[in-house]
């Protein structure tokens, strides 16, 4: 009595439900997007997409239910093997894999298929939780941080060889655990910085950023050096003189004049000794402008055409084709929209019953929700992602165990990242890269391998009931 207690006092309920609650709302997405009232029962027919569906999630309910009978440090102890066994599918798949949409990533079961790099993310979450456990907040120590770093990089690196860049992305969701483990939050500035150079460098020209980067050094500089009437006189004067050069198509004048007062403000700032202060602003200065120029260069030459798309109608989608690459994208919108406040109600959704969004049942299922539930249906499921998000950090602070804790950040971040990038691309806010929404979209392996993954962790939170 005493240990079944205990037992049900382990699960988490919570959890439990929010995994459950997904799944249902996912199968449901997927029945409405294939449903024919000639054949309103087709999900027991196994030949059929949505039939497929229905066997995915009894399996992965199997799969669920019997990885909770498994102890935790089975994981621990497993963790090396499992992680070097995902590594050896990876190489595989690029020599024996069949190539769905360009991507060499799936194997051909005959009955089914199968994607190594789904179980590649949940091994390696396992594996590197497992190294962090032994190297407990010794981030500091480079050794120990490029050794974290490379047991996800190489799986990565081994995807994108496939080439999957989407699937290759999800792995940097580790850095949330080596932040949580003590990585400098400067790093993370940095990196979020380079994000933003790059997305400025593309949406507007490099000219424009060098423009703009001299302007605010020489502005920084000026007012450092004195903030009065006279100052902010003569620094909009060359703003207006700027203006004026590119209003009569003197180009040059346009980005010498705030080269000329840079120059000015950085020789009043060495002369008040401000060295320092100086050298930090003409060289964020200088890398920004190199940095815009190098990336608008690798867009234009070292970039494949498809991958140049994906960024033009993430970035500019007005270079694209309303009719062709940029079409997935303003369905989705479209159908999103349509469904207002409150939907247009199960199954009646005009742009999912007539497949107006192209992946609408893998990629794109959001624009189902948006179409059919509308706002609130939509801002329900973000809900739900973020209790999960939410639950799977709470079950981390509250472990015992630097294993469980380190996992449960994993785990965290993969959730994150693919709910964030799945639902962003749906809206144009991020780049169609090919990421599923977990346990929702249509997928055998990933909904097998989330199924396992959040298994996993509400078992490892049953153990701290026990002593």
């Amino acid at each position: 009595m005493a240990q079944a207690a205990i037992k049900n006092r382990g699960m988490d309920w919570l959890m439990l439900s929010l995994y459950i609650s997904l799944v249902t709302i996912g199968w449901l997405m997927l029945y409405s997007s294939n449903y024919d009232e000639a054949h309103p029962f087709s999900f027991l027919d196994f030949s059929t997409e949505i039939g497929k569906q229905t066997m995915w999630v009894l399996i992965s309910a199997l799969f669920f239910a019997a990885t909770l009978t498994i102890e935790w440090n089975f994981w621990n102890t497993f963790a090396i093997p499992l992680y070097v066994v995902s590594l050896i599918l990876l190489i595989l798949v690029l020599f024996f894999g069949v190539v769905v949409k360009g991507n060499k990533s799936w194997f051909d079961l005959g009955f089914g298929s199968f994607q190594p790099s789904e179980l590649a993310k949940f091994c390696t979450c396992l594996a590197l939780a497992s190294y962090m456990s032994f190297n407990k907040n010794n981030l500091r120590d480079h050794k120990v941080l490029l050794t974290a770093i490379s047991i996800f990089a190489l799986p990565m690196f081994l995807i994108v060889l496939q080439p999957d860049a989407g699937s290759a992305l999800v792995f940097m969701s580790f850095f949330m655990l080596l932040y949580r483990k003590g990585l400098s939050g400067l790093i993370y500035i940095l990196a979020f910085v380079l994000i933003g150079i790059f997305i400025f460098s593309l949406t507007f020209s490099p000219y424009f950023i060098l423009v703009l980067s001299l302007f605010l050094s020489y502005g920084f500089l000026l007012f450092n050096h004195d903030i009065s009437i006279k100052t902010l006189l003569v620094f909009f004067i060359s703003l207006l003189a700027s203006w004026a050069a590119y209003a009569y198509d003197y180009i040059p004048l346009v980005w010498i004049i705030p080269a000329v007062g840079t120059l000015i403000a950085s020789y009043l700032s060495f002369k008040e000794r401000q060295i320092r202060m100086m050298s930090l602003v003409l060289i964020a200065a200088t890398l920004t402008i190199g940095l815009s120029y190098i990336t608008q260069y690798v867009f234009d030459n070292v970039l494949k055409p498809h991958q140049q798309e994906r960024i033009n109608i993430w970035l500019r989608p007005e270079k694209c084709d309303p009719r062709g690459p940029l079409y997935n994208l303003i369905q989705s919108k479209l159908a999103i929209g349509s469904g207002g406040f409150a939907g247009k109600g199960f199954l009646n959704g005009e742009m999912t019953k007539l497949n107006y969004v192209p992946e609408q049942s893998t990629d794109f299922i959001f624009s189902i929700v948006g179409e059919e539930q509308g706002f609130i249906g939509s801002a329900s499921v973000i809900v739900l992602f973020l209790l999960l998000i939410v639950r799977s950090v709470v079950i981390a602070e509250r472990a015992k165990l630097e294993f469980i804790r380190n996992y449960a950040y994993g785990v965290a971040g993969i959730i994150f990242v693919h709910t964030f990038v799945n639902i962003g691309m749906t809206m144009g806010l991020m780049p169609i890269i090919g990421i599923p929404l977990p346990l929702i979209s249509r997928g055998g392996t990933s909904l097998l391998i989330f199924s396992i993954m959040i298994s996993v962790l509400i078992k490892m939170d049953a153990s701290r009931y026990r002593s």
